[in-house]
């Protein structure tokens, strides 16, 4: 594995080795909608120097029957009407069940809007082969996938397929904190949904950018900001804020946030948009066995016992240029 090296920070640095171009940024998106993966979604669809390669879906804040179902509404309020839409694994690698989160996303999985009929059609592959034969099939370097819930589809991937390793541009993951969890003190829900897929992802040889909660905790999405989506008076903007108006009071109630952050944008801007997040080298392993800390990403920044630091860890949000592009990738949908 090829490391950063230094302990700096970085705004802007090309986020993959093996990035062949940089315009547009072909995405595979792995999701479990969710309001911020919905949020993230949108974003993507409207932003200019971006193409949706694939939209995959995993079991995560809801069960894979309805995050799948909210992929679908999503891409139809986006205008996605050839989008690949395709659902994945329904439950972690080894625990038993998929961990769900109703009290913050509801029994939908996407409380708040009114989900239209879907008019993008569910392909009828498993969306672990959707990743693989969609990083094989393009030029090695110009996919970037971009996992924005538990890991287990990636995993899959890699351990069916090892050679997509080697041909992805880089990981872009939502999931995990240097400092901190949400799902318990010291883990991440993506994490610790499937810490055993996480396992996988950060211990094979690629790039990834950890885009944890000391990240995105900086993304909230403030009175201001909901205002600024109801001024477009479009679709696209409504929904949003139809999202918003459930997820900040449900967000509220369950982790004490005055504004919700939307976690999973974050990854996607960072893919998108590198120079909106500060990143700095660091390692990251993630804790199976601990009583106290299973899931946890145990991250290293200092290079300690000569650990190489091979991934990319992120630190710092540029908050205004953040939601200038969000919006504005939104307002481009109408």
């Amino acid at each position: 594995m090829t490391g950063t090296g230094g302990t700096g920070t970085d705004r802007g640095a090309d986020t993959g080795k093996n990035r062949g171009t940089t315009s547009p940024r072909r995405v595979v998106v792995d999701c479990d909608p969710g309001h911020d993966d919905a949020l993230a979604l949108l974003m993507a669809a409207g932003h200019p120097d971006v193409e949706i390669a694939a939209i995959t879906t995993v079991g995560g804040n809801q069960t894979l029957e309805k995050v799948t179902r909210n992929a679908l509404a999503v891409a139809t309020v986006a205008g996605l009407e050839h989008a690949v839409v395709a659902a994945g694994c329904d439950r972690p690698l080894v625990a038993d069940a998929v961990i769900t989160a109703p009290r913050t996303h509801g029994a939908s999985g996407l409380d708040g809007p009114v989900l239209p009929a879907p008019t993008v059609a569910l392909d009828p592959r498993h969306g672990v082969d959707v990743i693989i034969e969609t990083v094989m099939a393009a030029e090695p370097g110009t996919i970037t996938l971009v996992p924005m819930g538990p890991l287990t589809n990636i995993a899959t991937a890699v351990r069916r397929e090892p050679a997509v390793v080697g041909r992805v541009a880089e990981v872009v993951l939502m999931g995990g904190g240097y400092t901190k969890g949400n799902i318990t003190p010291a883990a991440e829900f993506n994490i610790y949904t499937d810490p055993e897929a996480a396992h996988v992802v950060f211990a094979a040889p690629w790039r990834v950018t950890m885009v944890g909660l000391d990240l995105t905790h900086q993304a909230r999405a403030t009175e201001d900001v909901v205002e600024r989506f109801r001024a477009l008076g479009t679709r696209a903007g409504d929904f949003v804020v139809d999202m918003l108006d459930f997820f900040g009071p449900a967000y509220r109630a369950e982790q004490g946030f005055p504004a919700p952050p939307v976690h999973d944008v974050c990854a996607l801007v960072r893919a998108v948009e590198p120079d909106v997040v500060t990143v700095r080298p660091g390692h990251v392993d993630v804790e199976l066995r601990g009583e106290h800390t299973r899931g946890m990403t145990v991250t290293d920044l200092l290079g300690r016992e000569g650990r190489d630091l091979d991934h990319l860890v992120a630190t710092e949000l540029d908050v205004d240029r953040f939601w200038d592009l969000v919006i504005g990738a939104v307002s481009r949908l109408d």
